[in-house]
């Protein structure tokens, strides 16, 4: 039996495992991260500890919070925070390559829902200067086509009710604000690092928005001291194998019981507004500090995250597993080039062609990844939080020029295609997303309305129906053009299946 990774068995780690080059007794907290999965120890944490590793400054590190498992604490207090991050490519010659490198910033783990008293203490600890957040779209409880809070919410509700006890990631960031304000301590910098459009704006605007039903005086005291500075991250990071366990654990001679995997590829672009300091994350070039992020959040949300879900949500559909068997597919690689050549890049205006040119090609070559074969449902999960953003602000774009939808059209009916839950060998998969039940309704009323409509006409009633999802499409199902290119994309699902839809588009 291997013996577990830890502060005592960090010196027995073989010479090629990179490990932290600090004494870890001297590191202090200054951070507070709010959920604690695989794609922030992926990329904040590992920046951090590399940044903390250049500079010497040791009072940066993190205390993590799992808002509801406790898999990720049980994991990495035996480890007193430890675990390593795995970094593969394929070599010149395809074989898999991984370079491994042992993380020490986080100094532990909290569980919200066990005691969320002690996280806001946290968050009004004197040295805490930074909270920062994953913990995906749906964690907002915003609705993604306004972005606006959503009152009926059940933990929104349960908060308003409960501020000792809050269990929503916006309850806990303004009680937990509230006690730093009553305590007279500084501001600190809430960070988002979540896949939303202005991240940090939207942050901002629900913070604000639950603070004034909270306390006037608390809403005025956050718009004025703390900032939200909008960030971009990018780095492809799928769930973590038992192989991978296997594989790292062996490489270690110690036990890990949760690595990370990832792509070495890092683009993290951050708002250089911080209210009480930051690390040097710029340093080992992990992090660009810019005074304005929307370009390069615009640039990877349509040319990266809205090809990954057409492509996760076509091949699902097709039977592959992963995002490489699906980009690996000629038809579907085929149309998603010609989606982001055709229809996303000219949106992205300001960006010379042939840097977009390099950023397709670089997309096409990090999915396809052998060395790192990402899950497709792991991508295509909680689709109703993702698509304004991913596919539907692009598409609204280009109607506004009066430009042509068709390809990023059939990307919205895979979504729609992919609810019903079946593969087309047949094989079942659950529907991943926080408004499942509402979505499986609205597949029955389009069903329902598209057999009471004359032949003719079903495709079109079926579209009509779907596009009037206001959670997701907003005003967009009014919009002629948008409904007809949905119906005929949908019926071309339904009908022939995916290879021939695509290769029709």
């Amino acid at each position: 039996m291997l013996e577990r990774l830890n502060t005592e068995s960090l010196p027995r780690l073989p010479a090629d495992v990179e490990k932290p080059a600090y004494d870890r007794s001297r590191l202090t907290p200054g951070i507070v991260h709010l959920g604690m999965g695989a794609f922030h120890r992926a990329h904040q944490a590992v920046v951090t500890d590399l940044a903390m590793q250049a500079s010497g400054d040791l009072s940066w590190g993190i205390l993590g919070v799992s808002l509801r498992s406790p898999a990720t604490r049980d994991a990495l207090e035996p480890q007193d925070g430890l675990y390593s991050l795995a970094l593969r490519d394929a070599g010149p010659e395809g074989q898999p390559r991984e370079q491994l490198r042992v993380v020490g910033s986080v100094l532990r783990v909290m569980v919200a829902e066990e005691d969320p008293n002690a996280v806001l203490e946290r968050i009004a600890y004197p040295q805490t200067r930074i909270v920062s957040l994953t913990v995906t779209e749906k964690g907002y409880c915003h609705e993604p086509a306004t972005g606006y809070l959503r009152w009926d919410d059940p933990d929104i509700l349960h908060d308003l009710a409960n501020p000792d006890r809050p269990r929503s990631t916006i309850g806990i960031l303004v009680y937990g604000l509230a006690l730093r304000r009553e305590r007279g301590l500084p501001p600190v910098t809430l960070m988002s690092c979540d896949n939303l459009r202005g991240n940090g704006d939207t942050l901002r605007n629900l913070v604000l928005a639950f603070a004034l039903r909270v306390d006037v005086a608390l809403t005025g005291w956050i718009d004025t001291h703390c900032t939200f500075p909008n960030t971009m991250v990018d780095r492809i990071v799928p769930r973590t194998e038992d192989g991978d366990r296997e594989r790292i654990n062996h490489r270690l001679g110690l036990e890990d019981a949760w690595p990370v995997v990832g792509e070495p590829y890092l683009n993290w672009v951050i708002e250089d507004k911080f209210a009480a300091g930051r690390p040097a994350w710029e340093t080992q070039g992990g992090a660009t500090f810019v005074r304005k992020s929307a370009p390069y959040e615009r640039l990877k949300l349509r040319m990266v995250n809205g090809p990954h879900s057409a492509l996760a949500y076509l091949g699902a559909v097709m039977g592959h597993s992963t995002i490489a068997d699906a980009v690996n597919e000629p038809a579907l690689r085929r149309y998603v080039e010609d989606m982001m050549r055709l229809e996303i890049g000219p949106t992205l205006k300001g960006i010379p062609d042939v840097g977009l040119e390099d950023y397709r090609r670089r997309f096409l070559a990090r999915v396809a990844n052998p060395a790192l074969p990402q899950r497709a449902q792991q991508v295509a999960m909680d689709g109703s939080q993702k698509l304004p953003q991913r596919l539907l602000d692009t598409i609204r774009d280009r109607m506004r020029n009066g430009d042509d939808t068709n390809l990023l059209c059939l990307a919205v009916a895979a979504w729609l295609h992919y609810l019903r839950g079946e593969d087309e060998q047949g094989g079942r998969y659950a529907i991943q997303d926080p408004m499942a039940p509402a979505l499986a309704r609205l597949l029955r009323r389009a069903d329902v309305a598209a057999q009471a409509a004359a032949p003719s006409q079903a495709a079109h009633r079926r579209a009509m129906v779907l596009a009037s999802f206001k959670p997701v499409f907003a005003d967009l199902g009014e919009a002629q053009e948008f409904v007809s290119n949905l119906a005929r994309h949908l019926e071309a699902l339904r009908q022939h299946g995916v290879a021939q839809a695509v290769g029709a588009a």
